[in-house]
């Protein structure tokens, strides 16, 4: 029997106050645990970032989106080992509806999209009379 895998995104922010190659080093933890047990699709570091308010105390974290595609029991292991590292300060893992693989393959380019469309032309208003 073929064993079900789901697609998953784990969005987690970790604390700056050790500096950030403590934070980054927190991130390659979690990124290695992800990669160990799962397909990792995407990695994505936002980097340092400011919260809208501040999160004990603390006005910016770093920020790292991961997608990936597990079976149905390690998302929920993922999420108990985030809330326990005291240096994880938010984490939030969610299945998705969708294969990110795909999505990614077909979603148009940045340049395609900003292309120019023709200009119309200007059409002169009827006056009121």
């Amino acid at each position: 029997m073929e064993k079900l895998t789901n697609s998953y995104e784990s969005m987690f922010i970790v604390s700056l106050a050790n500096g950030e190659e403590a934070a980054k080093t927190v991130v390659n933890k979690f990124t290695d645990l992800i990669s160990a047990n799962a397909e990792v699709v995407k990695i994505d570091e936002w980097g340092k970032r400011r919260f809208a308010y501040p999160i004990q105390d603390m006005n910016e974290g770093f920020y790292t989106l991961v997608t990936f595609k597990a079976d149905g029991a390690f998302p929920a292991e993922l999420q108990r080992l985030m809330n326990i590292d005291e240096a994880v300060l938010r984490a939030m893992v969610i299945k998705l509806e969708y294969d990110p693989a795909t999505v990614a393959e077909t979603a148009p380019v940045a340049e395609e999209a900003t292309e120019a469309a023709p200009a119309e032309e200007a059409v002169p208003a009827a006056d009121a009379e």
